[in-house]
């Protein structure tokens, strides 16, 4: 995989820090709640998106132009971290980074499926891994689900997609995430840097894991259904102890998770009565993202600060989504602020 090379972790997380200093501080949001959707637009050009906001200014308006922008820039921004990394480095971050080749394959499947245009299913792309934004823009062009799985042929997931024989999605979009994690996890090596990066990775496949068995099993999914989503190499819910949740009804599970460590962080908004599976995933997900950044800190010239770097953004981009959506709906900001990952 490559030598721990410490001049190529100097530049990068020398770079990934001064970055991190451009996001919005947490102390901002309050600010933007008590904002109006033009206020805030005009309040995010005055920041890093505002050569996006520009650019895109003469083709959108309104939330529009802000999800576009929004999308647009932490593309750009995830892929200058490929471009400007080398070594064990760049080929982290690069194998990381292809979740969004994997979030856009199954959104423009999603939309060939439901008939969506080309516009629409773009509107949702991101083009931030080894896909670029003309390779998404030409399967977008594709006549159907087969002929987006056919241009497909070269890359690395096809093994999965050419499976595919018709029908529903669900499946072969559970085994691209199981694919992906799969082949992420094979990609670290042994330095104490990557092991604590692995050890986040089986964090984030627990937290995933987590939100499904919440979801499906307050759907009703069987129990083989819930079984066919769950992503192999979690941390701590694997092995009998996973087979034994998978068993469990709704009310059951809630009752099950007192041992593990992520249900401090959701004890207390969780109840059989009436548990927000919204409020619950902000929880994780606020969870993943202050333990990416307390490991940051232990090795400096690592992956680590890196990947801190790439969550915070991303909450970044949510959050700034979240509070934008919530006031063109005319949401009370008690309700915005409640879907907030801080």
């Amino acid at each position: 995989m490559g030598l721990f090379s410490a001049p190529a972790y100097a530049y990068i997380t020398a770079r990934v820090r001064a970055r991190k200093k451009k996001l919005i501080p947490r102390d901002t949001y309050p600010k933007l709640l008590n904002m109006e959707l033009p206020e805030i637009i005009r309040f995010i050009e005055e920041t890093e998106y505002k050569k996006d906001v520009d650019e895109l200014s003469a083709r959108f308006r309104g939330i529009d132009l802000l999800e576009h922008a929004l999308n647009r820039n932490l593309g750009a921004s995830y892929r200058k971290l490929i471009e400007i990394s080398r070594g064990q480095v760049n080929y982290l971050v690069t194998e990381y980074m292809r979740r969004w080749d994997i979030w856009n394959i199954k959104t423009i499947l999603r939309g060939k499926y439901y008939g969506a245009s080309e516009e629409e299913i773009l509107d949702y792309v991101v083009s931030a891994g080894e896909l670029h934004y003309p390779d998404l823009e030409s399967m977008a062009r594709r006549e159907s689900v087969e002929a987006v799985i056919d241009s497909l042929q070269n890359r690395p997931c096809y093994q999965v997609l050419k499976d595919y024989e018709g029908g529903m999605l669900n499946r072969i979009e559970d085994e691209l995430d199981k694919f992906y994690y799969a082949r992420l996890l094979d990609a670290i090596g042994d330095s104490p840097g990557e092991k604590l990066f692995l050890k986040f990775l089986q964090t984030e496949i627990d937290i995933k894991n987590l939100k499904t068995l919440f979801r499906l099993k307050r759907a009703g999914v069987d129990r083989e259904g819930v079984q066919n989503a769950i992503i192999p190499g979690g941390l701590e819910l694997r092995g009998p102890d996973l087979i034994r949740l998978l068993g469990l009804s709704f009310s059951e599970l809630i009752h099950s998770l007192d041992g593990y460590s992520y249900w401090s962080s959701i004890a207390d908004i969780v109840s059989e009565e009436g548990t927000s599976l919204t409020d619950v995933e902000t929880k994780l997900d606020a969870y993943l993202m202050n333990f990416a950044s307390r490991i940051s800190h232990y090795y400096p010239l690592s992956i680590l600060p890196v990947l801190d770097y790439i969550l915070h953004k991303k909450i970044e981009v949510d959050n700034l989504r979240i509070i934008s959506r919530g006031k063109e709906l005319k949401l009370s900001n008690d309700v915005i602020q409640n879907n907030l990952v801080m």
